[in-house]
C-alpha cells in the first residue's frame, strides 16, 4: 500500500498543479481575447478553442484530485446515520462504482482519441485527440485513488489528502 499512496499522492498533486496553471491559462486567454476584441478590433480565432481545451483540462484534473482528496459530492449525512457496517459496505459500494466510472471514462475516451488522431483542430493546428487525453488521465487517476481508497477502507486507516 505505500507505494501506491506515494504515487497516488504525487499524481494528486500533479493534478492539482495543471488544474490551477490551466486555470490561470484560461483567464489570461480570455482577458487577452477581450482586449484583442475590444482595443484591437480584432479577436484571435485560436482563443476559444485553446480555452475550450483548458477547460476541459481543468474539470478533469480537479476532479481527479477530488476524488483521492474525497471533495467529490457524498451523502455523508444520509450515510452516517447508518449502523457502522452498513457504512463501510456502502463505502465500498461507492469505491467500486466510482473504478467503474473512472474505467469507463479512460476506455471511452481513449477510443474517442484514437478515432479523432488524424483530424486537426483547424485553428490550433493539433490534433483533436488532445480534447480527449486529459480524460483518459483523469480516468485511469480516479481509478488508482479509489483502489487506494478501498485498500485503506479494508485494512481500517484513512488516506492522508494530498494537500495537508
Amino acid at each position: 500500500m505505500k507505494w501506491l499512496t506515494w504515487l497516488n499522492s504525487r499524481l494528486s498533486r500533479w493534478a492539482m498543479y495543471i488544474a490551477v496553471a490551466c486555470l490561470l491559462g484560461i483567464v489570461g486567454v480570455v482577458f487577452g481575447s477581450v482586449i484583442w476584441r475590444y482595443a484591437l478590433n480584432d479577436a484571435p480565432a485560436w482563443s476559444e478553442q485553446v480555452a475550450l481545451i483548458l477547460v476541459i483540462n481543468v474539470a478533469m484534473f480537479g476532479a481527479s484530485a477530488g476524488v483521492r482528496d474525497e471533495g467529490h459530492i457524498g451523502m455523508e449525512s444520509l450515510v452516517g446515520l447508518l449502523p457502522a457496517k452498513f457504512q463501510f459496505w456502502v463505502g465500498n459500494l461507492v469505491g467500486l462504482i466510482t473504478i467503474v466510472f473512472g474505467s469507463f471514462l479512460a476506455w471511452g475516451c481513449w477510443t474517442m482519441a484514437v478515432s479523432v488522431w488524424t483530424n486537426q483542430i483547424p485553428t490550433l493546428g493539433i490534433s483533436e485527440a488532445f480534447r480527449y487525453l486529459p480524460c483518459v488521465a483523469a480516468g485511469l487517476m480516479i481509478v488508482l485513488f479509489s483502489i487506494e481508497h478501498l485498500i485503506a477502507m479494508s485494512s481500517d486507516t484513512k488516506v492522508i489528502p494530498s494537500w495537508h
